[in-house]
């Protein structure tokens, strides 16, 4: 799409990472944002969460140690999310995932995500030849799952990481290049046995995820950013009313572990400040912080105290009903503190499975008066599920 809006929608998306002078809201801001981002509908109908829900062959992103307890040896899947489609029809997020389980214990994983702004048409003068630019991200992660008892199982993903909104012409010359960093998951998952109850048989599942552990990502000499790493809990709990119905509820908090930005930051180089203690411009204060020292000072370096840590906090409620896991609907919602980025929708979803293939479907509803790029958007998965099938323990 080659338009005016074009232009807006890349300033927008990527002032995460080009845009450096903050609000006095301090909102967080990473490199490549799109890694926060649901990739695929299943988790995008039960409000952007995946750490602690049942496995399913897009477990990648939030939690890949799941895929020991999945009950088909092979899973293939392909989502595409579309963005801002009220506006324009080419900037998307593709993701395809792939897993195979090695035997009863363990199993092994990978996943593409792509991530393309659409493209940006310059021109020098009206009559002049189209300068086409194409921005985009990508994620390309392998990982390795294995259960430690029956019950529960720790996995390990590295991640590489390359992020290219370079610009290319003669008004917006510079020495930028494209960034390329790498990142590392340590997941883990628990899933219990069946309880039976008064009423209905029950299953406890619980997960952490610390994820895109790694160095900064560097754009230019003077240029670098954050990854997006970050903590996840979360937990659940099914309720298997008889052999054919089931309803599933999962609750998750997820906090970016990355450092916040101080009370006031100068946007002018020259007279930034050059320590901690004295008013910085935004990449000397990036380049003032180390990456894994960052993680563990994330939870206390918020100007205002523990009050604006929980600001940090996002969470996100959900639930799902299940028929003889052939058909599901679903619904969640996703909060996220108006300081910190006002993120805040519900979601609605459905699955339908015929054989090995599965078919998922979401939809997203904003309700903050930050408008989502999501919003009104439907979002489609496509699971292809092969091979033997385990049973559960």
């Amino acid at each position: 799409m080659k338009n005016k809006f074009v232009w807006l929608t890349l300033v927008l998306l990527a002032s995460s990472t080009l845009l450096k002078a903050q609000e006095a809201n301090r909102r967080i801001t990473t490199a490549l944002p799109f890694l926060q981002v649901a990739a695929d509908a299943r988790a995008g109908g039960l409000g952007d969460q995946g750490v602690a829900t049942s496995t399913d062959a897009f477990s990648q992103q939030w939690n890949s140690s799941k895929y020991a307890f999945a009950k088909k040896e092979i899973g293939v899947a392909l989502n595409v999310t579309p963005f801002l489609t009220r506006l324009v029809n080419d900037i998307v997020l593709a993701n395809l995932v792939g897993y195979k389980r090695l035997n009863e214990r363990s199993a092994v994983s990978a996943s593409f995500r792509y991530f393309s702004l659409g493209e940006i048409e310059f021109r020098d003068g009206p009559t002049s030849e189209a300068n086409i630019q194409k921005p985009n991200e990508l994620s390309l992660d392998v990982a390795y799952s294995l259960k430690l008892s029956d019950r529960f199982a720790m996995a390990v993903a590295g991640r590489y990481l390359r992020s290219d909104l370079r610009l290319q012409t003669s008004n917006l010359a510079g020495d930028s290049n494209a960034g390329n960093a790498f990142g590392v998951d340590i997941t883990g998952f628990y899933q219990s046995e069946e309880i039976p109850y008064r009423n209905f048989d029950g299953r406890w599942r619980g997960g952490f995820a610390i994820t895109n552990i790694g160095p900064k990502i560097k754009y230019s000499q003077d240029q670098e950013s954050f990854i997006p790493t970050n903590l996840r809990l979360g937990g659940g709990f099914d309720f298997g009313i008889d052999q054919y119905n089931k309803i599933s509820v999962t609750a998750e908090i997820s906090k970016l572990l990355v450092p916040t930005p101080p009370q006031s930051l100068n946007s002018n180089p020259a007279t930034g400040g050059s320590s901690p203690d004295e008013i910085q411009t935004f990449d000397e204060f990036v380049k003032s912080k180390s990456a894994i020292g960052s993680i563990f000072s994330s939870f206390n370096d918020a100007p205002d105290g523990f009050s604006e840590e929980l600001e940090e906090v996002t969470y996100s409620l959900s639930a799902e009903y299940n028929y003889n896991d052939v058909f599901a609907l679903r619904a969640g919602y996703f909060n996220e503190h108006e300081n910190k980025g006002a993120r805040k929708f519900f979601t609605l979803g459905a699955g339908f499975k015929y054989t090995s293939i599965g078919i998922d479907m979401s939809y997203l509803f904003s309700t903050s008066n930050t408008p989502s790029p999501l919003d009104g958007t439907l979002r489609f998965g496509l699971t292809f599920l092969f091979g033997q099938d385990y049973r559960e323990f």
